[in-house]
């Protein structure tokens, strides 16, 4: 098997630098287009052998160092008893606003609740076998409760920052639940054969330091050491986290990802050479000529500066409009460019 992607997390050295895409099963892909027009992106999700043909096509098609599972963020949220759709955005009918309303929450049995989750990954452990590593995922507790308390995505987050100052109760409460939820949820994806979990803190970013440090890192921080982590490498991505990574550091994990707001090297001089990094390309660089790529991915691999723990991906995922081929070109320049 190729153990690049698991080297790296856990500090090792590599023969060449390991790269995988978040979101690298998506809609750039014709094949991943193919299958979608055939379903909805929620019977995609629960439908084992369709996720597991879509997790599987851009290693194959790209070359990748890593496959993660296809899925969402919010899939285990919608057994907790919130209706939950796609427009082509995640919508929740009824947002949590009261203590009533967490009150009503559940927390789901991941074996009867959330099957097609666990058996996709046991499908595909076994089509990856001696392939490549598997990567699980879930939202952080935050995030989470944004999508619930917001009812979609926001520009302001003025609902869950009204809940966080103004009802810290009700929050709290909430936290409390979604992270227990989080915590059964990706546990659950490690028992199935998931051999790396990725944390998605997407709205992370939205918060003043101080009220990360207030709001979200006890959570994070909660998840992360509940988590069954023998072997199981964590990476733990705050998206517009730059202005806090020394307060993000505190969460725990093996591997910070970056967003392409900061600079790599200097990221890892905070960090510290205990952590291993993941990122930080700029999305929309695949929408350019293939030379200045190929700049860029060594611009990033010059920020490193060789040291070991790096594993490259985007700064965030990549977009629907990207092309497969740039894709492939550039995971085939970090390969190039980083061989030892």
């Amino acid at each position: 098997m190729n153990m690049r992607f698991l080297d790296a997390c856990w500090g090792k050295p590599v023969d060449r630098t390991p790269v995988w895409l978040m979101r690298q099963a998506g809609r750039y892909l014709p094949e991943y287009r193919a299958i979608r027009s055939k379903c909805t992106f929620l019977e995609l999700c629960k439908t084992p052998e369709l996720a597991a043909e879509v997790s599987i096509q851009p290693v194959e098609i790209l070359g990748v160092d890593a496959a993660i599972m296809f899925s969402d963020i919010l899939t285990p949220v919608e057994p907790m008893g919130m209706k939950l759709d796609f427009v082509p955005g995640p919508v929740f009918e009824n947002p949590i606003r009261s203590m009533k309303d967490v009150e009503k929450l559940r927390i789901p049995e991941m074996e009867q609740d959330v099957p097609y989750v666990l058996e996709t990954i046991k499908i595909l452990r076994r089509e990856l076998a001696g392939k490549v590593p598997l990567i699980g995922f879930g939202g952080a507790p935050f995030t989470l409760a944004c999508y619930m308390v917001e009812g979609k995505g926001s520009k302001d987050f003025a609902e869950i920052k009204r809940m966080m100052y103004g009802a810290p109760d009700v929050y709290a409460a909430l936290m409390e639940k979604v992270t227990t939820m989080d915590m059964e949820y990706l546990n659950a994806q490690i028992k199935a054969g998931a051999q790396a979990i990725q944390i998605f803190d997407t709205w992370g970013g939205v918060l003043s330091p101080s009220d990360y440090a207030s709001y979200v890192l006890p959570y994070t921080t909660r998840l992360i050491n509940g988590l069954d982590r023998q072997n199981i490498p964590v990476i733990h991505f705050v998206k517009g986290s730059g202005s806090m990574l020394d307060t993000v550091k505190l969460a725990g994990g093996d591997v910070m990802g970056l967003d392409w707001h900061v600079n790599l090297g200097h990221a890892r001089d905070i960090i510290g050479p205990q952590m291993a990094v993941q990122g930080n390309l700029d999305p929309t660089v695949l929408f350019a000529p293939k030379t200045f790529i190929e700049s860029e991915v060594a611009r990033v691999l010059a920020e490193n500066a060789g040291r070991p723990g790096h594993i490259f991906n985007l700064g965030h995922g990549i977009m629907p409009s990207a092309s497969p081929e740039n894709a492939k070109f550039m995971v085939d320049c970090v390969h190039r460019l980083s061989q030892k």
